[in-house]
């Protein structure tokens, strides 16, 4: 069959569906079902309502040499009175942003605040609506920002923090911040005790992977940091098992003695970053002391490595003690 030939099949079904005595029952409800969701819908429509709008604010024409202190909100939420439809054709057109001029609602008064009182906020938000919208609520429900004109002072960041890697893991190096020092600007100035600025305290264990952690720094009162978060990195990486041989020497042997010891080399296992695995292995030295020989009970002497570097973990040595044969030297 073509498919031309299974379109027209198909249309004839829907045809005799639609024309049947259960067909026509089935879309005169539809139909009344529809004429009664419009008459609804124009009662709705024409009924007063009330509903909380986010109306976005933009503060423009703000002087390079100003810094504000204060947040400014991304936002105002209002709550508006109207009839249905109004908020069907507010909705349909997006809502306006409120665009405010900072030199309009900045005063000469030496205090270096910016303010918008109730009432210039109540009337600049009707000028976003309908004539017949009514206002009930602002949140907030007016402006005041602290500003400054005096240049920013540039101090470390402190880091506060405690990682741990999970087991098989190591932190494989230093913790890295995305800026080791901020921009602190203050009303009059920065205060001469702020030396340095903390990061909020941060701990995480178990960290099985290279880790990215945004932190807050602390809140000074009347001081702004710029930027008000760093982004800490910690190098996390698995560790590898690896092996080597060493040869075992003897330490503190009088000038007329000799000492011989089986087997002359141990084999020491460790734990080493997944990075370093292919790098050029630590000369491990063990040894064993003479003055031990005096306190041997046992025909052996323990033997004892040199100091490894602070990536190697684990450390074992096998066998961990060797016999021995004392020689004198006429």
């Amino acid at each position: 069959m073509t498919l031309k030939q299974r379109l027209s099949s198909h249309l004839n079904e829907l045809y005799s569906a639609f024309t049947s005595a259960r067909g026509r029952e089935v879309g005169l409800f539809l139909l009344f079902l529809g004429i009664s969701y419009i008459f609804w819908l124009l009662l709705t429509l024409n009924n007063e309502m009330q509903r909380d709008v986010d109306v976005p604010v933009a503060i423009y024409n703000v002087p390079d040499s100003v810094t504000v202190l204060s947040d400014i909100p991304a936002s105002i939420k209002v709550s508006l009175r109207d009839k249905g439809s109004v908020f069907l054709r507010n909705k349909l057109s997006g809502t306006k942003t409120l665009r405010i001029d900072w030199p309009e609602y900045v005063g000469n008064t030496p205090d270096n605040t910016f303010r918008m009182t109730k009432a210039e906020l109540a009337a600049r938000m009707r000028e976003n609506f309908a004539q017949s919208t009514q206002i009930q609520s602002l949140s907030p429900d007016s402006l005041r920002l602290n500003y400054t004109t005096a240049p920013g002072i540039r101090v470390p960041v402190l880091l506060d923090a405690d990682m741990t890697a999970a087991p098989g893991f190591i932190i494989n190096g230093p913790i890295t911040m995305s800026a080791d020092s901020v921009t602190m600007y203050a009303v009059q100035g920065l205060p001469s005790r702020i030396k340095s600025v903390k990061t909020q305290a941060v701990s995480r264990s178990n960290l099985s992977d290279t880790t990215h952690i945004v932190i807050r720094l602390m809140l000074i009162e009347g001081v702004k940091v710029v930027p008000s978060t760093i982004t800490l990195t910690i190098p996390v990486e698995p560790l590898i098992s690896r092996k080597q041989m060493a040869m075992v020497n003897v330490k503190n042997v009088p000038t007329n003695m000799g000492l011989l010891t089986f087997p002359s080399s141990v084999e020491v296992s460790y734990l080493i970053p997944m990075s370093d695995y292919n790098s050029e292995p630590f000369a491990v030295k063990a040894y064993v002391d003479y003055a031990d020989v005096a306190k041997a009970r046992t025909g052996k002497l323990p033997v004892v490595l040199s100091l490894l570097p602070q990536n190697y973990k684990n450390v074992s040595v096998e066998p961990d003690s060797v016999e021995y044969i004392v020689e004198r030297h006429n």
